[in-house]
């Protein structure tokens, strides 16, 4: 006797996630996010651009452009005098996104383990990666970003979803389906995320260059108590 093959049950919501919610006490929790902080401080612009021009005049005497990635970089000046207010204000501001994240934070210090700027030229790019070596932070410092530059994209970390992705309704949306996030920079625009959030820069399309801060900070044991231990 031959078995006839069952119809598999299809299952089509009747109703959206926020009826559900409303008429039958559906509740959501969020957890695992993924934050990512911004904040608009012109007011280190000067400072910083002064600090990375010095360092650009160098690199363009010493670098050469590449054809794929055509960028200059500076070496690193996070120990620069003039730059102790932006440092300060970086560093304080990593501590307090680590300690509100929940991480026990109240006998730690961070420190700076790259802090340079890079100057992209048109269809320059930054390919998709993290920063390991013990940085926690990770952050950026937009100098200049003419029409048409580069955008800052993060990607979304969770391999699970990435194996088993449905397309999304619309791309241009910010929603839970979304595969990453990109930010338009502006001068005076800093942000900062976790080192292991995988993030990226577009295409540069203006012929202007993007030029920016990028910078790494650890956790070490803070200074006090270490001298208490030895």
């Amino acid at each position: 006797m031959s078995k006839v093959a069952k119809k598999p049950k299809v299952c089509k919501a009747a109703e959206s996630v926020a009826e559900v919610v409303l008429h039958t006490q559906l509740q959501v929790a969020h957890h695992f996010p993924c934050p990512i902080y911004i904040i608009d401080r012109p007011d280190f612009l000067e400072a910083v651009n002064t600090v990375s021009e010095e360092g650009l005049a160098e690199a363009r005497k010493t670098q050469l452009l590449n054809e794929i990635y055509p960028l200059y970089m500076t070496g690193n000046f996070f120990g620069d005098p003039r730059m102790a207010k932006f440092t300060e204000f970086v560093g304080a501001t990593a501590w307090n996104i680590l300690n509100e994240q929940g991480y026990a934070m109240s006998d730690k210090a961070v420190s700076f383990t790259e802090m340079w700027t890079q100057e992209h030229h048109k269809h320059s790019a930054m390919d998709a990666h993290v920063h390991g070596f013990g940085s926690q932070i990770i952050g950026f410092y937009f100098l200049e970003t003419p029409e048409d530059c580069s955008r800052v994209v993060f990607h979304d970390p969770r391999a699970g979803k990435v194996q088993i992705d449905l397309p999304e309704q619309d791309m241009s949306a910010a929603t839970p389906a979304s595969k990453m996030i990109n930010f338009t920079p502006k001068p005076g625009m800093m942000i900062f995320a976790n080192s292991w959030l995988m993030h990226s820069f577009t295409r540069h399309a203006a012929d202007k260059p993007i030029k920016f801060v990028h910078f790494n900070l650890t956790v070490i044991q803070a200074p006090q108590q270490a001298a208490e231990v030895i």
